[in-house]
């Protein structure tokens, strides 16, 4: 007798539980030298891995640009936590919060420092970028996941960041890399 098999997406899978969420920046303004973020923050007392599964850039200007991945990069600027952001799987009783918190900035004077930025997408005019990776980008609490929109030159630009993802509580006894101690949601944004 066979047996019934049925595959599904590790991001249907993680919905279910009430553990994958989306959310946006506003639209971000940059452009004539000055930049704009959108990032991922796990804080340190979360106690969760995040998962990065989905990353959407959207470009609402005429010229394209660069959007650079940042990983654990402390940034110019202050930060503003997101309020476009939601469980995937509204069916749920309570709606479930995420741990970690969408931040973005605009307008920035400067570049980021520290940190890794492993590569770099270039957004062409009146486009949405979409890149799915499967949950493959993995941080601990106290790190971070960023993209960097870069203002080259002396035009003016907006786009919109989005992203998907999901939390899985760190089992106890389990062992993972914290990133660098003590950290509030503001301490890799420069000047704090």
């Amino acid at each position: 007798m066979l047996e019934k098999t049925v595959n599904i997406p590790i991001s249907l899978f993680e919905s279910s539980k009430g553990r994958y969420f989306v959310g946006q920046t506003e639209l971000l303004n940059f452009g004539n030298d000055k930049n704009a973020v959108g990032r991922l923050y796990n804080p340190h007392h979360s106690q969760v891995n995040l998962f990065v599964n989905v990353i959407t850039i959207s470009n609402m200007t005429e010229l394209d640009f660069l959007a650079q991945i940042w990983f654990n990069a402390k940034l110019p600027g202050k930060g503003t936590v997101s309020n476009l952001v939601t469980p995937s799987n509204t069916a749920l009783c309570p709606s479930p919060k995420p741990k970690v918190l969408l931040q973005f900035a605009d307008n920035l004077q400067g570049t980021p420092s520290k940190g890794v930025n492993p590569f770099d997408r270039v957004i062409p005019p009146i486009t949405t970028v979409v890149d799915e990776e499967d949950g493959k980008f993995i941080v601990p609490p106290g790190g971070s996941f960023a993209v960097f929109l870069v203002g080259q030159g002396s035009h003016s630009f907006q786009g919109r960041i989005a992203l998907g993802w999901w939390e899985e509580k760190i089992k106890d006894g389990e062992r993972f890399n914290l990133i660098s101690g003590e950290h509030s949601a503001d301490d890799n944004w420069e000047g704090e």
